[in-house]
């Protein structure tokens, strides 16, 4: 009788969904390992592994701040202080508040840093029914607590949003999205996917309703409700009339009013002078959006997460980088991980190129300055096979059918298998 010769192991990638519910502590119990193991993994090389340039320096943090206040999955374990709520003036209404922590606690849902990207990817696409022809994702510089720093920038040219968009954006659970085409449908993505990637969100926009040209500014900062030790979610915003020739602040209830909100945000954001603050309309145009999130959140040992360093043209997933390195690399493990099914799991421009199913003729994701190449992986299968798939449902149910192309990719490791499953045009799974 011949020896058993073991089946050798299929390599499957599994890409973390962007809405994914599952478990957020196992998760980071998951993620977490020694400080010794990830030295280990940082000083091995790799041909096809990304290694930073030189030895990494991680940030200075500022006075009153430690490393679990700036690492995503410890910085909900803060202490609440005591608070006082003022005294309800005669005949108001108490309303439902949410603490600060509940920003936290929403935005574990996105597992995988890349997915909360998705999601602002996706405001842009749902904007090109309003004749939006770009999303930038890029790298910024600014200066926060007296030290430098990297931010996350996100411009489109979309419709933008007035005064009143902005505010039902920026709050909880409002949705204005009503078309089926349209990806996000329930009002949390924004906050779920700012909050993963950074402490702090700043947001710019103009918009034209109703023959009135308005800019606006808003803030979340998690960092200021923190630090503050607010007890419910506080967003200063300020609002300007610019269908005339100059700014014009929109005055709701007192000038006192939006002047304490413009203090806010000028004290907490990057931009300390009110005439900074504006210079960043400049770049958005008529209309358009454009999002800042920083104080980037660090991974266990103190560095950020996310790094810009090693590919100008690209923004990685430190971690993820890492994480398959070996003291052995065989060649066949170095095809793999030269493949895109690989690669995506820590670069974004990799995961971008396949993040729609379909090309877009008048739109482009720009990342760090230059255009994403879209890869349609049902394009590149040998001997394509289309099969429609029927799921078994409950008696009285609506039939329905799925269906799925697949063949061989070309020029693929052959220990490379898997399925890409997309919904409304957006890669899911």
């Amino acid at each position: 009788m011949p020896p058993k010769v073991e089946k050798e192991h299929l390599n499957v990638v599994d890409i973390a969904s962007s809405d994914d519910d599952g478990d957020a502590q196992t998760v980071a119990r998951k993620q977490a390992s020694s400080l010794g193991e990830r030295q280990l993994r940082r000083n091995i090389s790799s041909p096809e592994i990304p290694q930073s340039s030189g030895p990494i320096t991680p940030p200075a943090l500022p006075s009153g701040e430690t490393l679990d206040s700036r690492s995503f999955w410890k910085a909900g374990n803060y202490v609440i202080g005591p608070t006082s709520k003022p005294a309800l003036l005669e005949g108001a209404l108490e309303h439902a508040r949410v603490h600060p922590k509940f920003l936290h606690s929403n935005a574990t849902s996105h597992k995988w840093a890349f997915g909360a990207i998705a999601e602002l990817m996706d405001n842009a696409v749902d904007e090109i029914q309003h004749s939006a022809t770009f999303i930038k994702v890029d790298k910024i510089d600014i200066k926060m607590d007296n030290s430098p720093g990297p931010a996350l920038l996100f411009l489109d040219d979309g419709g933008g949003m007035d005064p009143v968009l902005l505010r039902k954006c920026m709050s909880l659970g409002y949705s204005s999205k009503k078309s089926n085409t349209t990806i996000g449908q329930y009002g949390n993505g924004f906050k779920t996917s700012t909050m993963r990637l950074g402490a702090d969100v700043i947001v710019f926009s103009r918009s034209t309703r109703a023959g009135k040209a308005t800019q606006s500014v808003g803030l979340l900062s998690y960092t200021f409700l923190r630090r503050t030790g607010q007890d419910d979610v506080i967003v200063p915003m300020i609002d300007f009339d610019i269908s005339g020739h100059w700014a014009e602040p929109i005055i709701y209830s007192t000038h006192d009013d939006w002047s304490s909100n413009l203090k806010t945000i000028l004290e907490w954001s990057p931009f300390s002078l009110k005439e900074d603050l504006l210079l960043q309309f400049d770049d958005i145009g008529p209309h358009g959006t454009k999002i800042i999130i920083y104080n980037l959140w660090l991974n266990d040992e103190g560095i950020y997460e996310l790094a810009f360093d090693d590919d100008d043209e690209d923004i990685r997933l430190r971690d993820e980088a890492l994480r398959e390195a070996t003291t052995k690399v065989l060649k066949k493990t170095v095809e793999l991980q030269s493949h895109i099914s690989y690669r995506l799991r820590y670069s974004l421009r990799a995961y971008a190129s396949m993040l729609y199913l379909r090309k877009f003729n008048n739109f482009q994701i720009i990342l760090r300055g230059k255009p994403v190449q879209q890869f349609n992986i049902a394009d590149e299968l040998q001997y394509p096979k289309v099969v429609t798939y029927k799921p078994q449902v409950a008696a009285g149910s609506k039939e329905c059918s799925v269906e799925t192309t697949i063949g061989f990719i070309k020029e693929t490791p052959t220990n490379v298998s898997g399925f890409n499953v997309y919904h409304k045009n957006r890669l899911i799974r």
